[in-house]
C-alpha cells in the first residue's frame, strides 16, 4: 500500500498540468461508479472506494501545487 502511494507520487510529479487535470477526471468518475455500485450492490473491496477518493485528493493537491509554483515565479 505505501508502495503504491509512492509511485503514484512519482508518476503524478511526472505529469503535466492537462494530464493531471484528465487524470483527475477520469479518476472522479472511477470514484462515482464505485460509490453507485457499493449503494445498489456490495462491492468486493469497498476500500477500493478510500483508495480512489484518496487519490483523487493527492492529484487535486498535485495541481494545487503546480499553480501555487506558477503565480509565484
Amino acid at each position: 500500500l505505501k508502495i503504491e502511494n509512492k509511485e503514484l507520487n512519482i508518476k503524478l510529479n511526472s505529469l503535466s498540468i492537462e494530464e493531471l487535470q484528465e487524470m483527475l477526471v477520469n479518476t472522479q468518475s472511477e470514484l462515482n461508479k464505485l460509490k453507485m455500485n457499493h449503494k445498489t450492490a456490495e462491492l468486493e473491496n469497498p476500500l477500493e472506494i478510500r483508495f480512489v477518493r484518496r487519490n483523487v485528493a493527492r492529484i487535486n493537491t498535485e495541481i494545487k501545487k503546480r499553480q501555487l509554483q506558477n503565480t509565484t515565479n
